[in-house]
């Protein structure tokens, strides 16, 4: 709860989703170790700058509004660091194909519309334990009982948040399919017309891999 707690946490948890995002990514659109230290640095920055802004502002808030501060940080920081450490994919676009699996070409609509979908996802994912979960812990801290066991609000806090996680990680990976569609109306103009000159109107939407 304190300023240097806050950026603590908060970089721990950026740097561990900045790995995660890394190793998500779509391998083949390489990025470069200054891309990944550019998209580190600011998806760290943005979550730190969220979480001790919001948390300064809510000082004299209700305690309850205090506790979302954490997800607005992990919110506005998925953001920025999903887009930024799968950046190659937006620029150089990432491979779609036909219903058969036939190489079709890059899209750089395709990667912005799959990058999209995984940021819904994981703010989703992270959503009921980070917004019910002090709710909870709220109710929870009147009773008597749990005064006296203050030692272990932390270890139950863990507790439930991982139950939270054991549902909403497949239940948020389910929200959109992992092989994606796209209309062959939304593509970008050069590959829309080189498909239509190879394969006429044979192929309505083109697929790719999301990625997670």
């Amino acid at each position: 709860r304190t300023v240097p707690a806050v950026v603590f946490w908060q970089w721990v948890n950026q740097s561990f989703n900045a790995i995660v995002n890394y190793t998500n990514r779509n391998a083949a659109s390489p990025i470069s170790l200054r891309q990944i230290g550019v998209a580190y640095v600011t998806a760290t920055g943005a979550a730190l700058a969220t979480a001790v802004g919001l948390n300064l502002y809510t000082k004299r808030a209700p305690p309850l509004l205090a506790r979302w501060v954490p997800f607005a940080a992990v919110a506005a920081a998925n953001c920025v660091n999903i887009p930024m450490m799968r950046q190659q994919e937006i620029i150089n676009g990432i491979t779609v194909t036909d219903g058969d699996n036939n190489e079709l070409g890059h899209s750089r609509r395709a990667a912005v519309k799959g990058i999209a979908q995984v940021v819904v996802s994981r703010i989703t994912m992270a959503a009921p334990g980070m917004i019910i979960l002090p709710i909870i812990m709220e109710r929870l801290e009147k009773f008597t009982f749990m005064q006296r066991i203050r030692v272990l609000h932390g270890p139950l806090q863990v507790l439930l948040c991982g139950g939270f996680l054991l549902f909403m990680v497949p239940a948020a990976c389910a929200l959109f399919p992992q092989r994606c569609s796209l209309s062959l109306a939304d593509l970008e103009l050069e590959l829309r017309d080189s498909i239509v000159a190879k394969h006429g109107d044979k192929v309505p939407y083109v697929y790719f891999n999301k990625g997670l």
